[in-house]
């Protein structure tokens, strides 16, 4: 069974506060703008999570394959989501083995809110750049540090291994493809309040454990405490006086909460 931990997102358990439903939109908003460069496409979806944002591209692509490292989570999007173009896959962390696909086989690569999690980062994008088609291009979104940390501020989200500000995520991206393009998340402002008190209160009330010389184990064992302080429950949808017209991406969404950036495969 699919557990609601956070990072990959039911849509059912997002739906009882403003904060979760403000980052059940992050993912909608981030998907629509992903669909100027799936249609038509073959389109992989590296770390598709439960698959519903695999699923809204659905009809604007020739076919669309949604990876992932966990099995509860394919078993998941394979019960929920079904079309005739769209498929599930359990896989490998890269670091482990390589995509189950040939060279060139997609078009375009997604890989939403997945970078951050990621330790073995030459062999992603590796197999990143192997799978795509030439001139395919690359869509990553990952959450900005500079809404959520300090400066020296380990990530207060138990599954992050680092999170990127625009200028580290620039530099990482252009040693590995061309032609970045890097724009950012921004909102309505009382839709900007809502993640700024959300990841402020976090921010502070993790420290001193997210200091960068506490061990990971003792930030991970504290995080996990104050984790199972707060549970998720499946409820029906509550009314909101916001909906995903309060967000746009842009190259100069400020605050951002979110980096989003194109690349293109850069040719041998």
């Amino acid at each position: 069974m699919l557990q609601p931990t956070g990072e990959r997102l039911i849509e059912e358990y997002y739906q009882q506060t403003a904060e979760d439903y403000l980052i059940y939109l992050f993912h909608v908003v981030t998907y629509n703008f992903a669909k100027k460069f799936t249609q038509g496409n073959k389109v992989l979806d590296y770390g598709c999570g439960s698959g519903f944002g695999t699923a809204m591209l659905v009809g604007e692509c020739e076919s669309i394959t949604g990876v992932d490292i966990s099995s509860a989570a394919i078993s998941y999007a394979n019960s929920h989501y079904k079309a005739e173009c769209l498929s599930y896959q359990v896989i490998e962390p890269a670091e482990k083995a390589p995509l189950p696909f040939d060279d060139g086989s997609f078009d375009c690569v997604l890989s939403f809110q997945v970078i951050e999690h990621i330790l073995a980062l030459d062999e992603y994008f590796t197999e990143v750049s192997r799978v795509l088609c030439p001139e395919g291009k690359f869509i990553v979104a990952t959450p900005d540090r500079a809404t959520r940390l300090l400066p020296f501020q380990k990530p207060w989200n138990i599954w992050h291994v680092k999170e990127y500000s625009v200028s580290s995520l620039q530099r990482l991206l252009n040693r590995n493809f061309c032609d970045v393009e890097i724009l950012r998340m921004g909102g309505d402002q009382d839709v900007i309040q809502i993640e700024l008190n959300r990841t402020t209160r976090a921010m502070w009330l993790t420290l001193p454990f997210t200091l960068p010389f506490v061990p990971d184990f003792v930030r991970i064992r504290f995080l996990k405490w104050l984790k199972r302080l707060r549970g998720r429950t499946a409820t029906a949808k509550n009314s909101y006086k916001f909906d995903q017209s309060a967000l746009h991406i842009s190259s100069d969404a400020h605050p951002s909460f979110n980096i989003v950036a194109v690349a293109r495969k850069r040719q041998a």
